[in-house]
Parts: C-alpha cells; structure tokens; sequence
C-alpha cells in the first residue's frame, strides 16, 4: 500500500468518526468493549475456562 493511499484511508476514517454524533460514538465503543473475550481465553485459549470449571467441579462435590 502506497503511503498516498493509507493518508486517504486514514483521513476517511478520521472524517467518518467525527461526523458521527457523539451518543452513536460512545454506543459503538460500548458494544466493542463488552465483545471483547477476558483476559485469560485472550492470551491462554481456552485451558483457563477448562481449569476454572474443573475448579467448580470439586468445589460443589
């Protein structure tokens, strides 16, 4: 990608967040946020959900 034509993206981008209002800005951040998996499956996968339901398993016996 030419540098001319990541300055045109960039400023397409810059220009279509600040026309939206700033309620749509905030709701879109929001529901970013809230997809966005922990910490641990992030960096770890799935062997911390395995462990922790393990964990529970016990505790309940």
């Amino acid at each position: 990608m030419k540098t001319n034509d990541y300055v045109k993206y960039l400023t397409q981008t810059v220009v279509k967040y600040i026309d939206q209002p700033k309620d749509e800005r905030t709701k879109s951040k929001l529901e970013r946020k809230e997809m966005k998996s922990t910490f641990l499956n992030r960096w770890f996968g799935i062997l911390p959900f395995v462990f922790m339901s393990m964990i529970k398993k016990r505790k309940q016996l």
